[in-house]
């Protein structure tokens, strides 16, 4: 099988039949054929991932060895052996043997110096179609000179065994960053598939000074780009999808000498809830031809759609390419950012709505990564969680944050960008107390920062977190501006204040052995008494 050797290089992979670089129309038409999945209202298909309706991130291993012992943050990433890694290799090929495949050859990266060529081989046709969404298709021309640097081989058919294998269960996702390839058994979501691309991407990137970053991007004519940090439920799609800028994209980017530019050619969005008065550009999609939806609910007979029904899961979710979205941009690249902002969904009421960073400050406030969760259904628990997720994206972080945070902190200096701190959270009280930011003062003052007029604003120095926040600004009602002033009780705002600031340095201090004395002195004062 000679067009297989071309395909999947000198890894002596073997399968049954390949079908290599289908087009969408092709593979849709085998997905539904096969029963992998149906189709929708509108055309979409359905498709149901069973056991696994998300990431499985216990199960998620990379290989330690020369080439890694000392690039790899092993704190936050599991090993495995070589040995176990060739031993699960060499099942794979036997597995695949009897497999019919397909095979995408694909790029992670629209920015041609710096993007990754990528192999996926996958078992079902859908998953695909799934990537061939995601990644970026080769242009006319690109196919022949192809060489591919990763390769990504998915088979939810297959069962690891831990004692052989060195993993935990039957599913695993073991990373191999010398001989640059993932395998991926065991789990049909095929979100495995594209966050392992941003996984490979995240460890290479950094070593040519290129920012790999989990963040939406966009832009306008007048090229003022601006990039968006934020974990779940801080706003960040919804703030970053304006209908009057050009979205760059949703989720993964890198920043590099020539700008910005989308890992991706799609978008992979939640659907729970979706509706059309809320996310208008999304929820089109689900009436779309060839959008791929996972777990999500459908009416056998009507073929209608249900997109408030978690019974299959929660994370229900929608992959469509990026030309799904009106003010996107299919080039997926831009200039240089003159504006970074950091969004976090303050539950405690304590952060203003909007505050100026110095880069210390933003690699501070980026290593942290914090957002707050409000309380669970529990009767009686009223009380936020804080959350701290570094670099907006740990499970995906091979390197140490310090990495990552070293190469922002240099790149914000080096293009003079504006750096902010956004609270979507709550103000005028903690969660249960206070109210939810309003949306239209949010985005008066995303508006102001991404047009410049911010900078001109007379600013107060907080005296928790040292950052600088307007005193005033044009359409905004001054008060929210001066958190402590919206709450019934000053003296609570001060100790609530303070419990966050010292949750601020009990998280850090995991990172204070790794940056200089202006990023620990960017830290807010802890243990302040009240």
């Amino acid at each position: 099988m000679s067009d297989t050797v071309a395909i999947l290089g000198e890894l002596g992979i073997e399968p049954k039949s390949v079908r290599k670089n289908w087009n969408e129309a092709r593979l849709y038409e085998t997905a539904v054929a096969t029963g992998e999945a149906q189709v929708a209202d509108g055309g979409p298909l359905v498709v149901e991932t069973g056991q696994h309706t998300g990431r499985s991130a216990k199960d998620k291993f990379t290989v330690r060895d020369e080439t890694t012992e000392n690039t790899v943050w092993w704190d936050n990433n599991a090993s495995m052996t070589p040995a176990h890694f060739d031993a699960l290799l060499a099942d794979f090929k036997t597995h695949l043997a009897s497999q019919d495949v397909y095979v995408q050859e694909l790029f992670g990266g629209a920015d041609p110096s710096h993007r990754l060529p990528v192999t996926v081989v996958t078992e079902y046709a859908w998953h695909s179609l799934f990537i061939r969404h995601l990644l970026r298709i080769p242009e006319n021309g690109e196919y022949e000179t192809f060489a591919s640097q990763f390769t990504i081989i998915n088979c939810p058919s297959f069962r690891a065994d831990p004692a052989r294998h060195g993993c935990r269960s039957e599913t695993v996702i073991a990373v191999n960053f010398d001989k640059r390839m993932v395998l991926i058994g065991g789990t049909s979501y095929a979100g495995e598939t594209k966050k392992s691309v941003f996984t490979a991407l995240n460890y290479y990137l950094p070593a040519k000074k290129v920012m790999p970053m989990h963040c939406s991007v966009n832009t306008s004519p007048a090229e003022d780009a601006a990039i968006f940090f934020g974990l779940s439920g801080t706003g960040k799609t919804t703030l970053s999808a304006d209908a009057s800028r050009i979205l760059i994209g949703d989720d993964e980017h890198g920043w590099s000498e020539n700008g910005l530019f989308n890992f991706e050619g799609g978008c992979y969005a939640k659907m729970i809830k979706l509706s059309a008065e809320a996310e208008p550009e999304i929820y089109a999609t689900t009436k779309q031809w060839g959008t791929v939806l996972e777990n999500v609910v459908m009416n056998p007979e009507t073929r209608e759609l249900d997109l408030d029904d978690a019974t299959l899961a929660e994370n229900s979710r929608g992959a469509y390419p990026i030309s799904a979205i009106p003010n996107a941009s299919l080039s997926g690249r831009c200039g240089q950012p003159k504006n970074l902002i950091m969004l976090t969904a303050d539950a405690f009421g304590v952060m203003p709505p909007i505050a100026k960073l110095t880069p210390a400050q933003a690699m501070y406030h980026f290593l942290s990564g914090y957002t707050a969760k409000v309380a669970g259904t529990e009767k009686g628990v009223t009380e936020p969680t804080a959350t701290f997720s570094t670099c907006f994206g740990g499970p995906f972080m091979p390197r140490h944050p310090s990495e990552y945070g070293n190469l922002l902190r240099e790149l914000i200096g080096k293009y003079d960008v504006d750096c902010w701190l956004v609270s979507t959270g709550w103000t005028g009280g903690p969660y249960g107390t206070g109210h939810r930011m309003p949306i239209k003062a949010t985005r008066a003052l995303l508006n102001a920062a991404l047009d410049g007029s911010l900078n001109n604003v007379e600013f107060r120095k907080d005296e928790t977190f040292g950052f600088l926040v307007p005193v005033a600004v044009p359409g905004v009602d001054s008060k929210i501006l001066d958190p402590r002033s919206t709450w019934a009780d000053g003296a609570a705002y001060d100790a609530q204040a303070a419990k966050l600031a010292d949750m601020f340095v009990e998280n850090f201090k995991k990172f204070e052995a790794h940056v200089d004395d202006t990023v620990k002195a960017a830290a807010p004062k802890a243990k302040v008494t009240v």
